[in-house]
């Protein structure tokens, strides 16, 4: 299946009734992960931060695809902060490396197997773009100018949590991926709800 036919067939998914529900429960679980799974790893300080919230928006791309899950990202990135504002305000650079992670990750994993050379593909793309070069250019624009640090500070920064989020991200987002990937609804459900 092209980009193209993988971009259309997810957009169609948001007109199932069935396919909205799942969704709606995934972006759910993407809000409660990010409010309540936010810790750090005490021997790296505060720059390693622990969440879970990347995987229902992996989950939502391997089900549903690139248009759903964008929204999970983007959406539970704004939800969340309506329901527990952390900070001082709402910054809009999350939200678009939410959705941008959702789209890199409804790319890769949508009407594929979830396989280990794809969601480390995926993984990677999503690290050195997203989560490495852009969260490094929002926390800069956001605090660089007022402490004097440098881009260079923040990126260091996101580098090491990367690196030491690594593993664990890749085996969680290839185990449930593959069991996600799995659940298909049957075709007359499918059907009647088109």
């Amino acid at each position: 299946m092209t980009q193209i036919k993988k971009l259309k067939s997810s957009t169609l998914e948001l007109k199932n009734v069935y396919s909205l529900a799942g969704i709606a429960m995934l972006l759910a679980l993407r809000i409660v992960l990010g409010i309540f799974a936010n810790g750090t790893l005490p021997f790296f300080g505060n720059n390693v931060k622990i969440s879970g919230a990347f995987l229902p928006i992996a989950i939502t791309g391997a089900m549903y695809g690139c248009v759903p899950a964008a929204l999970v990202g983007a959406l539970g990135d704004i939800l969340s902060f309506i329901i527990n504002p952390v900070g001082a305000a709402y910054f809009p650079g999350f939200t678009i490396s939410g959705l941008l992670t959702g789209f890199i990750y409804g790319m890769a994993f949508y009407k594929n197997n979830v396989t280990a050379k794809r969601v480390i593909i995926a993984w990677l793309i999503n690290t050195f773009t997203v989560e490495t070069f852009l969260a490094a250019f929002w926390l800069f624009y956001l605090y660089g100018a007022k402490s004097g640090d440098s881009y260079h500070v923040y990126l260091i920064t996101r580098f090491i949590s990367q690196a030491v989020k690594c593993i664990p991200e890749i085996l969680l987002i290839l185990g449930v991926g593959k069991l996600s990937a799995k659940v298909h609804m049957p075709q007359n459900l499918r059907k009647h709800s088109a």
